[in-house]
């Protein structure tokens, strides 16, 4: 038996429009091929999204999605802190993960000995202590903007990505709806103000377009539920309920909802937590453990960091530390959430709470690993405050992100700290 791809499904549909729109072109009745061009792409929909459900559910048949069923099966305990040094953690957090992002831009999903490779070009360390001096083909657009924007001579601003947007977009979200916002409030900003998104965030946005309802955009045509685009998300909502690790994480499961399902909504909690907890921590780690409490203790997701946490003494460097996940989690895809999740903890586990040294680990550990660097960075930028943060890791941006958001193109870093902070007396 032949099979055919889902990539030649679509390059076929592909050919259906074509012809369909030459048809139309030279005044010939294209209806047929319209209608078959239709019909081929609903059918092609309705077998992702029931492919998706099968493959999720055979792997996970009882991890819930709703909230009070997700608490239900977590540890729970976490209690709000005080936060001493507040603006401070919270710029090194911003500063954390904006660096993190960008020093991962250029190498995303790169394999390790390629990284090191081009280290060695450069005349650079590996792990990388400093931003990349090349990027591959820099007139490539990225997020709207030419690639070579992440180039450490070239820098002026922290470049586009949607791990910046995100974070920046969650502000937003906050001060518009408060701390208490709906999955509702969140799809109606989405809509008015995110003009792309990538896989499980492009179908809920498309899907929100389409006139379905928020709290059902990620249950159609929707492959991606488990993957790591909520966890991306996370951190705005533990700046935002900084030493407050429980918030954080309802918050980012409101969040969460709009696009992911199961895993991709554990990820995003825990993270949340994580980062919450990082401004009353003194160890990434412990921040991470402090997230796993806000999680279902029966989940993949929390039997994988209790995996990673166990054979921490076993990861000396990124080589160690990736070659345990591959092969604990082999197949999986190098966007899912539960095998970046670990390199994640591996990462501030090499890091020491230093920023520059958590975010070079990200990085040289590989998958999605400006995401990855991303959220290490940031809950060791939480612990450490902005003045611990080594200058040429943020003087590049002069105090300027630049987003896609509409109508918000540019952040002050400083400006972004305050009022993060100033969400923490709602």
């Amino acid at each position: 038996m032949s099979y055919i791809s889902y990539e030649q499904l679509i390059n076929d549909l592909q050919t259906l429009q074509n012809y369909s729109d030459l048809l139309t072109e030279y005044d010939c009745d294209a209806s047929t091929l319209v209608e078959l061009r239709d019909t081929v792409s609903e059918r092609i929909s309705a077998a992702r999204h029931q492919m998706d459900r099968m493959l999720t559910s055979a792997a996970d048949p009882d991890a819930p999605d709703e909230y009070e069923a997700i608490t239900a099966l977590a540890e729970g305990g976490n209690e709000k802190q005080p936060v001493k040094d507040l603006f401070s953690r919270i710029k090194g957090a911003l500063i954390g993960r904006f660096a993190g992002c960008t020093l991962g831009i250029p190498v995303e999903n790169w394999d390790i000995e390629e990284m090191r490779k081009k280290a060695e070009y450069e005349g650079g360390d590996f792990p990388p202590t400093d931003y990349w001096k090349t990027v591959g083909d820099p007139w490539r657009t990225h997020y709207g903007e030419t690639w070579h924007t992440a180039q450490r001579d070239v820098m002026n601003g922290c470049p586009r990505d949607d791990d910046v947007t995100y974070t920046l977009l969650s502000l937003l979200i906050m001060e518009r709806y408060g701390k208490s916002f709906t999955t509702e409030d969140v799809g109606e900003f989405w809509k008015q103000y995110l003009p792309m998104a990538c896989t499980a965030e492009q179908m809920a946005l498309e899907n929100l377009r389409k006139g379905i309802s928020a709290l059902k955009a990620a249950d159609y045509d929707n492959p991606f539920s488990n993957w790591i685009g909520a966890l991306i998300r996370a951190d705005g909502f533990g700046y935002a309920n900084a030493g407050d690790p429980h918030a954080a994480a309802g918050a980012a499961y409101r969040d969460a909802f709009l696009t992911h399902r199961r895993e991709g909504i554990y990820g995003e909690m825990l993270f949340a937590a994580a980062v919450a907890a990082a401004f009353v921590c003194d160890d990434g780690v412990k921040a991470v453990r402090v997230g796993m409490k806000e999680i279902p203790s029966t989940s993949r997701l929390y039997a994988a960091m209790q995996w990673a946490i166990s054979v921490l003494p076993q990861v000396t460097d990124v080589y160690t530390g990736r070659a345990l996940v591959d092969e604990k989690f082999p197949g999986m895809h190098c966007v899912h959430t539960i095998n970046n999740a670990c390199l994640i903890l591996f990462a501030l586990y090499l890091g020491q709470n230093d920023v520059g040294k958590t975010i070079s680990a990200a990085v040289g550990l590989g998958l999605d690993n400006d995401c990855t660097a991303a959220t290490a960075g940031s809950i060791a930028g939480a612990i450490s405050g902005a003045e611990k943060i080594q200058a040429h890791w943020y003087e590049p941006f002069q105090d300027t992100v630049r987003t896609y958001i509409k109508g918000y193109p540019t952040f002050s870093i400083e400006d972004t700290a305050r009022r993060f902070a100033a969400l923490n007396n709602d």
